[in-house]
């Protein structure tokens, strides 16, 4: 009983001291945004029934970072950016075609980048340590120390412009989302407005990389909209709470994190997890 009580009354003196130490800010302000912009495009991409693309590109990034590695890029993030959304839009436009629809054109990119990648990894890779660098790179860094200050400046300027285009073209996306055909009818450049949340969620992917690892990105498209969903009903009301509910999310996982020595990514999610079935709980009362 003693520790217990202790444990708590020296939980924010030890989250106080760790608050000084810059990795600890750095990963702070690269969880919220990345929260942040995933949670945004996330209600989108479960209302179109898309959400798996951040699942996609996520293997697509993982093939593209040992590419990068065999080449010994000094800084692959630019590189991995690029072959990501150029992916996006490949992806875009081959789940158009009535021969492969959208869940299996993601499904084939998404296996055949995980291998493809794997095998360059085990083939060409210099490390000593090939199963710890793939294991870091789907599950995310067991280490908050690995992000950089450069990433960080990155990840702000990325997130920001994220951010920005959602709000700026927020009708145009609301349009898109629920239907296609009418917002054609308004003149809206539909598949334009694909092409950028397409973007946009591939960028968001390359940000979370370092963070949470290319197979844990999906939830936080999909956990922050689905728990919105089980009590609110518009899309601005459900897009508001997605945004604090994952920004809350990874300010709890990262801090939990932090003190208790577990992977940031995956405590990240188990967070989600627990959150989305209090939400769900709270919208089964309500009706």
């Amino acid at each position: 009983m003693t520790t217990s009580i202790i444990t708590i009354t020296d939980l924010l003196p030890r989250i106080s001291m760790y608050m000084q130490f810059p990795f600890v800010r750095y990963a702070l302000i690269v969880g919220v945004l990345i929260a942040l912009c995933s949670s945004l495009l996330g209600v989108t991409l479960v209302l179109k029934r898309f959400s798996f693309i951040g699942d996609g590109l996520s293997h697509v990034a993982f093939g593209a970072i040992a590419i990068a590695s065999v080449f010994n890029l000094t800084n692959n993030m630019y590189f991995v950016l690029l072959a990501t959304i150029l992916f996006a839009i490949f992806l875009l436009h081959t789940g158009k075609n009535t021969q492969i629809k959208g869940d299996a054109a993601i499904a084939m990119i998404s296996v055949g980048a995980l291998a493809i990648g794997y095998l360059i990894m085990n083939v060409f890779s210099s490390s000593a340590n090939v199963s710890g660098d793939v294991c870091s790179t789907l599950f995310g860094s067991t280490s908050i120390l690995t992000l950089e200050k450069s990433e960080v400046i990155l990840c702000i300027i990325l997130s920001v412009l994220v951010v920005a285009a959602f709000i700026v073209f927020y009708n145009k996306i609301f349009a898109v989302t629920f239907d296609e055909d009418f917002s054609r009818a308004l003149g809206i450049k539909a598949s334009l407005y694909n092409l950028l949340i397409a973007v946009l969620i591939a960028v968001v992917v390359v940000l979370a990389m370092n963070l949470v690892g290319s197979l844990l990105i999906s939830a936080l498209v999909i956990f922050p909209s689905l728990s919105a969903m089980r009590i609110f009903k518009s899309f601005k009301s459900v897009t508001i709470c997605s945004a604090v509910f994952s920004v809350v999310c990874a300010l709890i996982g990262i801090f939990v994190s932090i003190v208790s020595g577990t992977p940031v990514g995956a405590t990240i999610v188990c967070v989600n997890i627990f959150f989305f079935l209090v939400f769900l709980a709270v919208g089964s009362a309500k009706k």
